[in-house]
């Protein structure tokens, strides 16, 4: 395969991470702009998404209920499947 060489510009601290990204798949830093690019093309599309982060609610929601958890408050135990089913099923009817 005939290969030229692309050059962009970006700053050290993007470069370090694409670097160790690509590391941490198994490929060459070359190689993963490579797939991204391929994948694009092909695609004829680019996905692009941040990092989800959970809205102050959803923090508050996540605390209250690890407190619950970890003083057993609201926790139904169950053994097996059939009989959280069946507690499920209690919920249902209530």
């Amino acid at each position: 395969m005939n290969t030229t060489l692309l050059s962009i510009k970006t700053d050290e601290q993007t470069k370090r991470a694409i670097k160790e990204f690509a590391a941490e798949l198994g490929v060459s830093t070359t190689a993963f702009v490579n797939m991204v690019v391929k994948q694009a093309i092909r695609e004829r599309r680019i996905v692009l998404s941040a990092e989800l982060e959970p809205t102050p609610y959803l923090e508050r929601v996540m605390r209250e209920a690890d407190a619950d958890y970890a003083a057993d408050r609201g926790i139904t135990h169950t053994k097996g499947s059939a009989s959280a089913l069946a507690h499920l099923d209690g919920l249902m009817k209530r």
